[in-house]
């Protein structure tokens, strides 16, 4: 046979598959209801591994075992969805309250006036003057606490990627994400006037503001130390003894703020540097425009479950805008997955998900809702 015939005939084998895969689902969409009527699981893991068994006794060929395996768990993967959504999209809907951020009067975020945070408090509550705290953890207390109506923190830069600290609290602490924006951030290298570059000791700032700035600081020689936030970086240096010539990395604004000179403007490695942050809040809130769902998770150690669980959002349609990982530090090598993903909460099939990850995952929690930028 020529390349034409064969594909011919791979083309007929599909369309075979594709009715017998059909087929299938509407006997699995049969399975739903009866499970349905019968409040019955949708996962029953002892089922799922007769099938995927026997599917490996029936191959007759070990090289293709894993593949034979592979193909029948995404077709049952599949079916599992399909049954969640008609068994699970009639639970009951998320209780919520609207965002109220034009009534809001205590705001806050980390570090000092003229800091990036300030910048994105301003971005989503205008005039209202934000109350500052020393750390990430004592904004998350104070919002978890009640003390705060809201809480402005950042969770990634485009050039130096997640702030880790920031999702580590989110698995720490109580709190719903209700809004996002985006700040672009202009870095520049500032110290106490009569300072130059070539006297500078150190420089300080946050360690995302450093990794933005890595190729100006290696290719000037500069010697690096961290600090809690670019502004209150900007501050010490701006209280320190002349003698000591350290500088900081910040704002102009922070700079001209904090009565020091620039020694250079924008020296971020990429010309457009922005960082995304979030608003939380204590109590879940949902604004009409939300169009973006975020959910952290943990899945099991096992072939293929990261596989199987992104095709659950394959199946639904949902386009996942980003996805994250942390160490869970306790001790074990397991990881939190931070994901975030289109979709309204009041959709019938985000809400099918949403109960399928919680029923069939070890960890599963909502984090909140937001307009996608």
């Amino acid at each position: 046979m020529d390349l034409q015939q064969l594909r011919e005939g791979i083309d007929e084998i599909d369309s075979s598959i594709l009715e017998l895969f059909l087929k299938r689902m509407e006997l699995c969409c049969g399975v739903a209801e009866y499970k349905k009527q019968h409040n019955m699981p949708v996962f029953q893991g002892g089922r799922e591994k007769q099938v995927i068994d026997r599917i490996r006794a029936l191959t007759g060929d070990s090289e293709l075992e894993a593949g034979t395996a592979a193909l029948f768990t995404s077709i049952m993967d599949i079916s599992k969805i399909l049954q969640n959504r008609r068994i699970l999209a009639d639970s009951p809907d998320y209780s919520f309250t609207v965002p109220d951020f034009a009534g809001a009067s205590r705001i806050g975020c980390q570090g000092t006036s003229g800091a990036n945070s300030e910048a994105a408090a301003k971005k989503l509550f205008g005039d209202i003057q934000p109350i500052f705290y020393k750390s990430f953890e004592e904004v998350f207390a104070a919002v978890q606490a009640g003390e705060l109506d809201y809480g402005v923190l950042p969770v990634h830069n485009s050039t130096a990627g997640s702030v880790s600290s920031t999702y580590d609290l989110m698995a720490k602490y109580s709190v719903y994400t209700v809004s996002e924006t985006c700040v672009e951030i202009n870095h520049c290298l500032a110290a106490k006037a009569d300072v130059a570059e070539s006297e500078l000791t150190t420089v300080y700032s946050h360690p995302q503001a450093i990794a933005q700035c890595c190729d100006y600081l290696t290719a000037h020689g500069l010697k690096t130390a961290e600090y809690g936030n670019t502004a209150t970086a900007a501050a010490m240096v701006a209280e320190s003894d002349v003698s000591e010539r350290l500088a900081a990395i910040c704002s102009a604004d922070c700079a001209e703020k904090f009565g020091l000179n620039i020694i250079a403007e924008n020296i971020a490695d990429c010309a457009l540097n922005r960082t995304r942050f979030v608003c939380i809040s204590r109590e879940l809130q949902v604004a009409p425009e939300s169009d973006a769902i975020s959910v952290m998770l943990k899945i099991p150690h096992t072939e293929g479950s990261l596989y199987r669980l992104l095709t659950k959002f394959c199946v639904n349609g949902m386009n996942l805008l980003r996805i994250e990982s942390r160490p869970v530090r306790d001790g074990s090598f397991d990881v939190m997955f931070y994901l975030d993903f289109s979709g309204r909460i009041d959709d019938p099939s985000v809400k099918a998900l949403m109960n399928d990850l919680a029923e069939n995952l070890e960890f599963f929690r909502f984090l909140g809702t937001f307009r996608s930028e």
